[in-house]
């Protein structure tokens, strides 16, 4: 199980939202969220309703102001737990064409420089085979992120993106 809170202040004040499962928009209890505690669990919480919108994956702790999880402002409506499964191991395939054709790369650890150890900026499809990953739109796991699951990407858009740049890349673990 997992828990999260919303809190509309700064520093975990003022009205709070509590959630333990998915929620397609919170934003009728709350006009905006400036702080974050993650009880238990990772979640993935959107800027819009129906987990639409800017995206940024929360692990276990507390988010004070929204600076804390890179948020671009205070605007949060919807959030999704993400489940792993249990002995988990971690592949991905990415590749700089999409629907799977160009140059292939294969990663089974953390990458904070896609420029830097395969040479390329962009990522144009992408098959997670192992584990949860969360892509980075800069180096060193900054800027938008894009959580992926176990499945096939075709493009982009398939993981929330409106353009190739993929830039850094991370394992998500419990």
């Amino acid at each position: 199980m997992g828990r999260i809170v919303f809190y509309e202040d700064k520093n975990f004040q003022g009205r709070r939202y509590e959630c333990d499962s998915d929620c397609s928009d919170f934003h009728a209890y709350l006009s905006r969220c400036n702080s974050i505690r993650v009880e238990s669990g990772a979640w993935v919480v959107y800027e819009r309703p129906n987990y639409m919108g800017y995206q940024y994956v929360l692990t276990r702790g507390e988010y004070p102001e929204y600076l804390r999880w890179m948020g671009l402002n205070d605007r949060l409506s919807s959030c999704k737990m993400i489940h792993f499964a249990s002995g988990t191991q971690y592949k991905i395939q990415l590749y700089d064409k999409g629907d799977f054709g160009g140059q292939a790369f294969e990663s089974t650890e953390d990458c904070p420089s896609v420029l830097e150890r395969f040479r390329t900026r962009e990522v144009h499809s992408c098959k997670v085979l192992e584990g949860v990953w969360v892509f980075y739109e800069h180096p060193n796991f900054r800027g938008r992120q894009y959580l992926l699951e176990k499945g096939e990407y075709r493009k982009p858009v398939d993981w929330g993106a409106v353009c190739p740049t993929v830039q850094s890349f991370r394992r998500l673990t419990e």
